[in-house]
């Protein structure tokens, strides 16, 4: 049955599930606060509607069976900007008796020594990750308290069409498809999960048409996880170019981040790339099914829409 969903925010992760949305019949609305954006989804409608403005918000997702939070600040204004931009949303859809469906990274968890499944516990030991864990903790007290029905959908670094503030987003494959160095930290030899920007658009789309996804987490599932180093070698033998990659020492990236916020940002997350970073994704397949993208198919649509619009 043909729905109307509401999806707050234009970026990758917007448009994928958007995306998603459409092919499951649903009638959706992409909401900015500008109301454009470029290339929009086929079938998707784009309105303008500020998050931070409660009456705009409200009359956006008027009608909503499901409202979706994929929209966040500028990364380096994440404590001062995220948790009322997540309190608007919550207020948004609990005004019109919508479900909220989240997508989260995996920052609040903090360094883990162990493959990562729903049930840890949030520990971060990070700005950022203190930021994900008591935004999280709110949104399950809108639940709790019957406020809001919400369903939150973890997923790793990500990648894919249009994913640029990644990192293996825009830079990397830029670099990938015109044979150029691709920029690693860390240990490049540590396993690592990668989730596919379109698997994750998949995911919250699941979680906003079905009720089995209600006030619980679950992890997107993602392809094997393999290093750092043998996801961009696939990358490039896929672009038909020599693989070549640069490291960046952490002290590197702080004389770079001097001068770039983001940059500067980023480098309290480095422990994810200095030991091993696994997701468990076993929780969503044995309730959903498996909807994750095998890693070269991935790969090779992502260097397709990277050479049409950005190499």
């Amino acid at each position: 049955m043909t729905a109307r969903h509401v999806v707050f925010g234009t970026g990758p992760l917007g448009r994928a599930t958007a995306q998603a949305l459409i092919r499951r019949g649903q009638a959706v609305a992409l909401a900015s606060r500008g109301g454009s954006m470029p290339e929009p989804p086929d079938g998707a409608q784009v309105i303008a509607a500020d998050l931070n403005d409660p009456s705009a918000a409200r009359g956006a997702c008027e009608g909503a069976a499901a409202v979706y939070l994929c929209a966040q600040p500028p990364y380096h204004q994440w404590p001062g900007l995220f948790p009322a931009l997540q309190a608007a949303a919550i207020e948004a859809a609990a005004s019109v008796g919508a479900r909220l469906v989240v997508g989260e990274n995996l920052y609040g968890y903090g360094p883990v020594k162990q493959v990562m499944t729903e049930d840890l516990s949030l520990v971060p030991n990070t700005r950022k990750g203190r930021v994900r864990a008591d935004m999280h903790r709110d949104l399950m007290a809108a639940h709790d308290a019957g406020r809001v029905a919400v369903a939150v959908a973890r997923g790793s670094d990500f990648f894919g069409p249009w994913v640029a503030g990644s990192a293996v987003g825009e830079r990397a494959f830029r670099a990938v498809v015109q044979g150029r160095p691709a920029e690693v930290y860390g240990d490049s030899d540590a396993p690592h999960s990668y989730t596919f920007v379109e698997d994750f658009g998949t995911a919250l789309a699941i979680l906003g048409t079905d009720d089995r996804g209600a006030g619980q987490v679950w992890h997107v599932p993602n392809a094997p996880a393999v290093s750092t180093r043998r996801f961009l070698e696939l990358a490039f033998r896929l672009a038909e170019q020599p693989s070549r990659l640069k490291r960046f020492t952490r002290l590197e990236l702080g004389l770079i981040g001097l001068f770039v916020p983001p940059v500067r940002e980023s480098i309290e997350m480095l422990y994810e790339f200095e030991q091993p970073f696994v997701v468990d994704h076993s929780k969503f397949i044995r309730t959903f099914g498996d909807i994750s993208t095998p890693l070269e198919a991935a790969l090779a649509r992502t260097i397709d829409w990277t050479r049409g619009h950005l190499g």
